[in-house]
């Protein structure tokens, strides 16, 4: 089983900034792709960001220019740089790895989920 891990939540004013981490553990053998995603109170879940393994991005339109995607592969980990933050950005950001784990197993993982409000 693929285990994730999210910080860097909170609540923060328009303008500002954050930073999301994931760091996923357990038996891992390759993560391939890595992602973000946010769920606002009465809509549905959207992506936000992804990064293939070979760094490759994509972003919604509605983040373009201000949020950045990166990883780090030897700490198995995902970010967020959220600039210029506004007060439609607030949701719950979700984690979400595809990584080939223990007893060689496809797994499409998601975090737990952490709380970003963006104040007007």
């Amino acid at each position: 089983q693929v285990h994730l891990v999210e910080s860097g939540g909170g609540l923060v004013q328009a303008g500002g900034s954050l930073r999301l981490s994931c760091a996923a553990s357990g038996i891992i053998f390759r993560i391939d792709g890595m992602g973000w995603y946010r769920q606002a109170p009465g809509k549905q879940r959207e992506l936000v960001a992804d990064i293939t393994s070979s760094g490759s991005t994509d972003y919604a339109e509605s983040v373009k220019g201000r949020f950045t995607i990166s990883r780090d592969n030897v700490k198995n980990t995902v970010y967020l740089q959220m600039n210029s933050l506004k007060p439609e950005d607030t949701a719950v950001y979700y984690c979400n790895v595809r990584a080939l784990g223990g007893r060689w197993v496809e797994y499409d993982s998601w975090g737990q989920g952490t709380q970003v409000n963006v104040s007007s």
